[in-house]
Order: C-alpha cells, then structure tokens, then sequence
C-alpha cells in the first residue's frame, strides 16, 4: 500500500536512505549489505526500518529474486538526487558573489594599517560590495584568542611567527620602511639628520597601547638615546609634529600618504632600521570559506598596488 500520510521527517535518517539507493541498485539484501560493509541481518534491520517509514514493502520477493514495488520504483530518482545534492553541498562550499550577498567582517588593525589598508578597502566595497560591512576594531593584546572564539574575523599586525600556532593562517602582506618626520617648517633640520641631531631633538615616541612598538624596541636594541617628550599612537603622531620642534619615525606609507596634509617633511633615518612587515592572520578554520578568501584576495590586491614591497609567504591559501 502506497504512503499517504504526512512524514515526520525527524524520523529520516540519511543512513536510509543510503542504503535505499543501494538496496535499488542491488535489489538483494545480502549484495546490498556487502556494498555498505555491514551484517546482513543489519541490512535486514535496516530495511524493515525503510518499510516502516514508507509504510510500503520496498522490496517484495517474487520466487527467488526481488523486486521493487512500484512506490520504491518512483522514489529511485529523487532520493539518488536528494543524495547527489547533499554530497555537493558538503565537498562544494557555496561561492560567495560580493555583488550581491550579504556578510559583516570584523577586522582588527591599528590605526597605521586602517589608513593604509582598510580604508582603500572601503573605497572598494562601495561598488564592488555593497552588501558588505566592515567593523574595524583596534589590535587587543588577546587578538588571537578574539579569532579562535569567532568574535573577530581576521587581523592585520606586524609579522610575528613565534605567536603563530596551526590553527592559525597568515599571509604577508607588505614590508614598509621607516622615515623620520619633523614639522615642514622646523629650523633645527635640513634635508638630512645625523644620530646627534635625531638624539638631541624632543622626541614623539610611537605605541600600540600594550607594548613598545617595533621601532621603539629597535631604537632600544641599537641603543639610540631619545628625548622622549610624547607618546602616541602612529595614526595620531603626524598631526602633533606642526609647529614643533617634536622628531619621530613613521612607516614610510603613513608619512607619505598624510605628508602634504600634515605638513611634514620626511628624512632617511640615520640609523640602520628593519622595515616593518604588516601581514594578516585569521583563524585556520576559515581557509576554505569563499566570503573569508575573497577578503583576504582584497587585501592582497590592495597592497600589491600599493608602492610598498608585496612580501611573499603564507599559511593555509
């Protein structure tokens, strides 16, 4: 008798109708069964589950050999289809079309790598997703803690490998030299500065809030006395320098983006200083998500434009 009544479907178990799709292909218990790898009285049990779900026999033995009833017979298609769909779904991620989806990123960068990475990023989003939000979020000191519980979705800081796990994925992003800067109008420097000069002049230190920053500890390292006078943060250190006789080190992207507006002039420092290189981290989970590459390929297009040098190297692209 054919299955009328509504189904429940908290009652399906895919497992059924797997072994439906075989047992049709099989039309024998114990083929059937040899196929799954299971016991036949398992593949017995299994279709007496199957009879009582469709309220149907399924299988009914005519002499020696099997046959499907005509309810299984229509059900052949649909299921194997049902199947094929399900196994697409989880081996195939869904692509992600930012012209039309919908996603909110959270991005955590100081203010130096929102100005140089994130807001080009903005301009971009405009048009090419407008569906797209971006919630940026200062750089905490618990950032990858922040990723591995999913509150953030990727960080931008500079390249520190001692603190990158596997579950983690990074990707380089640019490598940005440092300049010193002092007020366009400042007196006491020309067109060059020596070590003396930089050492005796009132000094704007750069921080993170929670730690010195790269060059601060270089300085330390190459023991290059400072007259510390300010501390901030190097968003903000451009914009206290008019009008004083203040020195500081910024990232060469920085300086010269906020240069003419700022009214700075830029100097090659005195001293040897590695460049810093920014990079990009993102919890190793998210490798595959088509709406979290295409973040990332955003960012790595944005920077290789950029006049900085794109760093190669990366983990889990």
């Amino acid at each position: 008798m054919a299955y009328h009544q509504p189904m429940d479907l908290r009652q399906v178990d895919l497992n059924l109708l797997v072994a439906f799709d075989v047992l049709m292909a099989e039309q024998n218990v114990t083929a059937a069964a040899r196929k799954l790898s299971i016991g036949q009285s398992a593949m017995s049990s299994t279709l007496s589950r199957l009879r009582a779900l469709l309220n149907d026999p399924v299988l009914e033995r005519r002499g020696r050999m099997m046959f499907p009833t005509p309810l299984a017979e229509a059900l052949v298609v649909p299921i194997r289809e049902v199947l094929s769909r399900f196994n697409s779904i989880l081996t195939e991620p869904p692509d992600f079309d930012p012209g039309r989806d919908h996603r909110s990123f959270t991005v955590m960068a100081s203010e130096y790598a929102a100005l140089a990475v994130l807001q080009p990023l903005l301009v971009e989003l405009r048009n090419a997703a407008p569906h797209v939000e971006l919630h940026i979020q200062p750089v905490s000191a618990t950032f990858l803690d922040d990723m591995t519980a999913d509150t953030v979705d990727l960080t931008i800081v500079p390249l520190s490998l001692d603190s990158i796990t596997d579950l983690f994925g990074y990707q380089t992003l640019y490598s940005d030299p440092y300049v010193v800067a002092v007020d366009a109008a400042n007196p006491l420097v020309s067109s060059e500065i020596t070590i003396e000069q930089f050492s005796s002049l009132p000094y704007l230190a750069s921080s993170n809030g929670h730690s010195p920053t790269l060059v601060e500890t270089q300085l330390d390292r190459l023991g290059i006395p400072r007259r510390l006078e300010v501390t901030t943060g190097f968003g903000l250190a451009p914009f206290l320098l008019r009008d004083t006789s203040l020195v500081t080190i910024l990232p060469a992207s920085l300086a010269s983006t906020v240069a003419e507006g700022a009214r700075l002039r830029l100097l090659t420092p005195p001293m040897a200083l590695e460049p810093m290189v920014e990079a990009m981290v993102w919890a190793a989970r998210n490798d595959d998500d088509p709406s979290h590459r295409w973040l990332r390929q955003r960012l790595v297009d944005i920077t290789s434009r950029k006049t900085w040098c794109a760093m190669p190297g990366s983990r889990g692209e």
